[in-house]
């Protein structure tokens, strides 16, 4: 991947900090960690400590040193808790989550710690979510599998409230999401369900389902499951996605006719042709092969030729956000596209390219993710009729 400084000295680009130039992909995760501490996912300087201690380049030091201050937190979490700080309880464990989602990242789909790391993290998110109201809740799916999901209603909420269903999309799952769309979501008035799909978090570590083009399929069975709620509102039920979710919540958006919004949180307009130049040694393969459910990027390839918008977001009815950033590391390219063929064809679409002045131009913001969520759920706010002057904002 091109950059703008081709020293391998850390510095700043226009996506944000570059920790490991010539590690390209360990910089791009690397930089989302640091994004998501300012909503709560770490510490900046626990974040540079774990990497500093990292063999560049390796993923076991990766793994080992996220783990070390993700374990760390967690006990300290629990040590806390029997104390009575609950505060710094919760807010340890919400830390000790991100971090496992970190050192989860980069082990083979096989690897016998992949599975032990991702329980942890879901027991660190589920003891946070226990002092916020929020409830494990399982999605009832088809073949006997349910798609594992967090509900989580505002502090001071309506007896009926609009809810944002959030995906993540190739790498991201629900424990994750709060720090790129469920925080913004439940600040505004918003509750959310933040789920694991086909492909993604505990839907494809414990059951083995892969992904799957028709996305409607999935969302309208979390739709069916939140109308069964007496405190959700049926007329104002939104869906999101993040980067691969982007194509996700698209193709819901245009075939489920329930939801009142869709957000693109990255837009995909054809994964086949995103996929196509990524082969066996691309750094990502393990993983895209095992999201899709193939043996090699080949069959990968082959499974990815459905996932495309164009047909599809012919049936869009309901106001649609595409926000992108506008020096997304994996290309700005397709944006333009799903937003001119969604406005040839009548949607009501909206389309925000953040730049690098400003931050947050990278994939998915994950340089600031504070700014995606501000432009992501005021603009849900907005369509959902919420008027945030009567919010309460006291803690």
């Amino acid at each position: 991947m091109p950059t703008t400084n081709t020293t391998n000295i850390p510095h700043y680009e226009p996506f944000g900090w570059h920790h490991w130039p010539e590690h390209f992909f360990l910089s791009y995760q690397f930089r989302r960690a640091l994004g998501e501490t300012q909503e709560g996912g770490g510490s900046v300087s626990e974040c540079f400590q774990a990497a500093s201690r990292m063999k560049p380049g390796d993923a076991d030091s990766w793994h080992k040193e996220w783990l070390h201050i993700a374990d760390r937190n967690d006990r300290r979490g629990d040590e806390a808790e029997k104390a009575g700080h609950v505060r710094t309880a919760m807010n340890c464990w919400l830390r000790a989550a991100d971090y496992y989602r970190s050192a989860e990242f980069w082990l083979l789909p096989d690897d016998p710690r992949r599975l032990p790391t991702f329980d942890k993290c879901e027991r660190a998110s589920q003891k946070w979510l226990k002092y916020i109201g929020g409830e494990v809740v399982e999605v009832p799916y088809e073949n006997a599998v349910s798609l594992p999901a967090y509900f989580i209603k505002p502090a001071k909420g309506t007896a009926r409230n609009p809810v944002l269903i959030s995906f993540g999309g190739l790498d991201s799952f629900k424990d994750e999401l709060w720090f790129m769309t469920g925080r913004g979501a439940v600040e505004r008035g918003i509750a959310v369900l933040l789920v694991d799909g086909p492909g993604q978090g505990g839907t494809l570590r414990r059951h083995g389902v892969s992904s799957r083009h028709d996305y409607e399929v999935p969302v309208g069975k979390c739709i069916d499951y939140l109308l069964t709620r007496p405190d959700v509102d049926p007329s104002r039920i939104a869906v999101s996605g993040s980067s691969m979710g982007g194509y996700y919540a698209a193709r819901a958006g245009s075939k489920e006719h329930r939801l009142a919004a869709c957000i693109s949180h990255g837009a995909i307009w054809d994964i086949e042709k995103r996929f196509r130049d990524r082969g066996e040694k691309h750094a990502l393969a393990n993983h895209m092969k095992w999201v899709m459910g193939a043996k090699t990027m080949a069959q990968a390839i082959e499974k990815a030729k459905p996932f495309k918008l164009e047909g599809v977001l012919d049936g869009m009815k309901c106001p649609y956000l595409v926000l992108h950033g506008g020096h997304d590391v994996l290309g700005v390219e397709s944006v333009k596209t799903v937003y001119e063929y969604a406005k040839s064809k009548g949607v009501n679409v909206t389309l925000r390219l953040t730049e690098a002045e400003e931050t947050g131009a990278e994939h998915c913001q994950h340089d600031n993710p504070t700014l995606g969520q501000e432009i992501m759920i005021d603009w849900l706010a907005d369509v959902f009729r919420i008027d945030q002057r009567k919010l309460s904002f006291a803690a």
